[in-house]
């Protein structure tokens, strides 16, 4: 799975918000994207602060209409995963399987569903879905974070010539922590307020967000991550300093009325929290506010 073709086809499972925006990309660096799902989509596009940019794509209605390929971008929320082992069933051993979820455990996700190598994504974007296929992009200056490994080198050099920043971490346990911080923080508390990031700017709710941030700092440390008080803090005001009309895509899924993700992105804080003995009410409350949201 080392070798990359410049023209490497990739199979793409889950067209939404993020899904859209990396396989525009893919597309856009020469590799034919084939769209996966029941909805038709002939084109991806992105619109940013430079303009609107297309790319032509493929599409697979089933499972077996997939051509051969070695690498999916596997972008569904958590909850959907298990009605994606077909697609991922289609993947062989020396293949790939670029997992661009939220959370900790992509690979303890994934990995059931496929024999092809999983590659952990974090992603550092903005993107809000404006219609099939169509996503609009807001500049936070970083891209993608995936392992310092095979699997990950794979996936920089599939984005070589993409426009994407692809960044491999030697330590992705670390990465992934401080991407959760950000997830506990901003997918919540939009979620509960209905406001987008200008929310931070309320210094009672970014004293709600460092209470998050420093309890789930405290339950990576227990879980044996490094992450220290003073990084968590600093992801806080990295976040409070982002463009004000950032959205989450908590905040979309409950505009929309589809399920909320917090029991993937909470539910590890607050359960780990009792495994180890630590402290971690302002994040127990939070989660039970959002599962007492209106389904």
């Amino acid at each position: 799975m080392t070798t990359i073709n410049p023209t490497e086809p990739v199979a793409l499972i889950g067209a939404g918000a993020l899904g859209t925006f990396l396989g525009h990309h893919l597309a856009h660096a020469g590799h034919p994207v084939i769209v996966c799902g029941r909805s038709e989509v002939d084109r991806l596009v992105v619109t940013d602060e430079t303009g609107r940019r297309e790319e032509p794509v493929k599409w697979a209605a089933t499972p077996a209409d997939l051509p051969a390929v070695r690498w999916a971008v596997l972008a569904v929320k958590i909850g959907a995963t298990p009605s994606t082992a077909e697609w991922l069933a289609r993947l062989p051993a020396d293949g790939g399987v670029l997992v661009a979820q939220n959370g900790i455990d992509q690979r303890e996700r994934v990995s059931p569903l496929t024999a092809a190598t999983v590659v952990p994504a974090l992603a550092w974007l903005n993107c809000e879905l404006v219609g099939p296929g169509h996503t609009r992009s807001r500049t936070t200056g970083r891209g993608i974070v995936v392992p310092d490994d095979d699997g990950g080198r794979a996936v920089a050099r599939l984005y070589d010539g993409s426009g994407l920043i692809v960044e491999t971490s030697p330590d992705l346990p670390l990465a992934s922590w401080e991407k959760l911080i950000i997830n506990v923080v901003a997918n919540s508390l939009t979620a509960l307020t209905g406001r987008r990031m200008e929310m931070l700017g309320d210094p009672a709710l970014r004293a709600i967000a460092m209470d998050l941030a420093a309890e789930t700092a405290s339950v990576a440390r227990a879980a044996g991550v490094a992450l220290t008080g003073t990084r968590a803090r600093e992801i806080v005001e990295w976040l409070a300093g982002t463009d004000p009309g950032l959205t989450t895509s908590m905040l979309q899924d409950r505009q929309a009325g589809r399920p909320l993700e917090h029991d993937g992105l909470l539910g590890p804080v607050v359960t780990l929290a009792g495994k180890h003995g630590i402290p971690a009410p302002v994040t127990t409350t939070i989660l039970r506010l959002l599962r007492g949201l209106p389904r």
